[in-house]
């Protein structure tokens, strides 16, 4: 799996009763051989995939691309790994904390 894959099932496991009332946009920059810069558009209880430049960021993490394809597998808590600083944030950070509702890893 690469990174642009995660992408496709971020949507599908995004869940649209955590999103009640969100109008937000998370911005991924991911680092490493599988690079690039993903945002992910909230809004209306709906997930949408939106060109990173096309919108202001809430929320911007910032992460290696394997430890990206882990936490979407739940190989990597999100809150161990935000302690460790695998992952950056910067922006709406109650919004970083509702990211484990918005997309329930299974």
């Amino acid at each position: 799996m690469n990174v642009a894959d995660t992408f496709a099932s971020m949507q599908k496991l995004f869940n649209p009763a955590a999103a009640a009332g969100l109008n937000k946009t998370i911005q991924l920059n991911i680092t490493g051989a599988d690079a690039g810069v993903y945002a992910l558009k909230i809004q209306n209880q709906t997930c949408e995939l939106v060109p990173p430049e096309s919108t202001k960021p809430d929320l911007t993490l910032t992460m290696s691309d394997q430890d990206w394809i882990a936490l979407t597998q739940g190989q990597l808590n999100p809150m161990n790994a935000f302690l460790s600083g695998k992952i950056k944030a910067t922006g709406d950070m109650s919004l970083a904390m509702k990211i484990p509702n918005l997309f329930p890893v299974k």
